[in-house]
């Protein structure tokens, strides 16, 4: 066990949200301020980061084009930055998914998102075991959340047959260990009920796209989490760029402006 208290208290805090009834939302977070501002808010149990928006800040496309360690460095600011649980979005884990986490455990990282990219189901659940083998040896309950490229990287596949593949995909992993699988796509509430049904109640994270049920109903049927990946970061780009077109057209800043740095 090498993990030090603080994070190893984070990490059961983290893992108790997922298993608690209440529906889990993440507004993700990409850097010290985005971080400290979220987790001002009242209600806020845990952060998540987002890799498309760190990797966005320092001018990278999103895909593991931005550095390991440039990534890592500022996971840690944000970790650094709070006391709350943080899970990270380490995209697929950079060629060694399971040591990627075990230095992101070392900056005290308590979850991940890890995306599977439809490897072949033995080797992508082996790399799931793997993942929760480094978690055990560094005495974290590591809240890996599975993803499942199912969806995203089969767009403009047969919705049915993604949903199958996600969820034959999911089970492994569950099996594997992974204590959440992640389906981030614009899932009706059909759709939800056969994940949360096969994989079982407080499970399945979903990511908040418009269009997705309500957070109330996702809560009512047994869904695990929701959080909002790149969509956050846009909002803060879309004020942005609002204020300056109203610049533009004479304005300027609106009243309603909080003062929050």
């Amino acid at each position: 066990m090498t993990a030090d208290a603080s994070t190893t208290a984070k990490g059961s805090e983290l893992l108790r949200l997922h298993q608690d009834p209440k529906l889990l939302t993440l507004v993700n977070v990409w850097d010290v301020i985005s971080a400290r501002t979220v987790a001002a808010v009242e209600g806020t149990a845990a952060l998540a980061t987002a890799s498309h928006s760190i990797a966005a800040s320092f001018g990278y496309p999103d895909g593991e084009v931005i550095p390991l360690d440039l990534m890592l460095e500022q996971i840690k600011r944000i970790v650094d930055s709070t006391d709350l649980p943080v899970t990270a979005d380490l995209e697929a884990g950079y060629g060694n998914a399971a040591e990627t986490v075990r230095r992101a455990i070392g900056l005290g990282v308590v979850g991940a998102n890890i995306e599977d990219e439809l490897k072949p189901i033995p080797e992508a659940a082996r790399q799931v075991e793997a993942i929760m083998r480094v978690a055990e040896e560094e005495g974290v309950d590591f809240v890996l959340n599975a993803r499942t490229d199912a969806f995203h990287l089969n767009r403009h596949g047969d919705p049915a047959s993604n949903l199958a593949v996600a969820i034959e995909r999911g089970k492994a992993y569950l099996d594997a260990g992974a204590p959440v699988v992640f389906v981030p796509a614009i899932l009706n509430e059909e759709q939800i009920l056969e994940c949360v049904d096969a994989f079982g109640p407080l499970r399945l994270t979903t990511i908040g796209i418009p269009g997705l049920p309500s957070l109330e109903w996702q809560e009512a049927h047994g869904v695990a989490r929701t959080s909002y990946g790149p969509l956050s970061q846009n909002v803060a780009l879309t004020a942005l760029q609002e204020l300056v077109e109203d610049v533009h057209r004479g304005g300027g800043v609106p009243s309603n402006l909080r003062i929050l740095n």
